[in-house]
């Protein structure tokens, strides 16, 4: 049993096939997966596969790289959707600051909001970050989001961070880069975090783990990336996939 935690089913790449890529992921063993909207038409779709799907989940927010787009009829509508029961979280949110479309104040104000929302509907956070760690760390403290507790979607941070993280009652999810021959961070991060904090992804359609590395990712591939954890803590294949499914049924809050 794998757990899919973070996947884009709602993206254009998988408009072709995806009743065959759904069906290879549950082939591989992929019992349940996350689906992630981040602005209207991505949340709207996520909305549609998790009531079409009793496996997939949705989780609804906006990105920090369209934080300028963002409107008060957007944020109201999120949190009306938060009382759906297939929604399990509220993001992804953070700060981007490789791109440069959203002003760095108004990102940050975004996911303040986010943050907040969160905390009123009782629902746990998955955080995007890139390039930003510092100022999302205070922003996570500042606003106390301990309190709902989340993910650190497909975490590149140092394992010194991702404790900080765990200490916050953030949960450490790693993707494909994990599997990359020169990704150190991941690697360390997968050897020093426990396994009872470590969550699995795969960033669909992005990120694709060794082999697939440059092609299309797909929810399937999730397997790889338990594999490759399993390798780097000496436990059995069957250990990471038990304990990870595990892990984010207890933070989504699924029985």
């Amino acid at each position: 049993m794998l757990f899919d935690t973070h996947a884009h089913l709602n993206a254009e790449q998988f408009n072709e096939d995806l009743e065959e890529v759904i069906s290879r992921a549950q082939e591989a063993g992929v019992t349940n997966m996350v689906v992630v909207g981040f602005d209207q038409p991505t949340i709207t779709r996520a909305m549609e596969l998790a009531e079409s799907y009793e496996f997939i989940y949705a989780c609804v927010g906006w990105h920090p790289v369209d934080a300028i787009d963002m409107t008060e009829e957007d944020l109201k509508w999120i949190e009306e959707l938060a009382a759906h029961p297939k929604v399990v979280a509220i993001g992804e949110m953070g700060l981007d600051y490789h791109w440069d479309k959203s002003p760095k104040d108004i990102q940050k104000d975004v996911f303040r909001r986010q943050i907040r929302l969160a905390k009123k509907v009782k629902l746990p956070i998955v955080i995007h970050n890139r390039e930003a760690t510092q100022d999302i760390v205070e922003i996570l403290k500042e606003e106390g989001a301990a309190e709902v507790g989340g993910i650190m979607h497909c975490f590149s941070g140092s394992a010194e961070t991702a404790k900080e993280c765990v200490n916050m009652n953030f949960y450490i999810s790693l993707g494909g880069p994990v599997t990359f021959k020169n990704a150190k961070k991941p690697k360390e991060v997968a050897a020093e975090i426990p396994l009872d904090k470590l969550l699995i992804e795969t960033d669909c359609p992005y990120l694709a783990p060794h082999p697939f590395r440059g092609k299309r990712n797909e929810p399937s591939y999730v397997k790889l990336v338990a594999e490759q954890i399993a390798e780097i803590k000496g436990l059995t294949y069957e250990e990471v996939a038990e304990a990870t499914t595990q892990n984010a049924k207890k933070c989504f809050a699924i029985n």
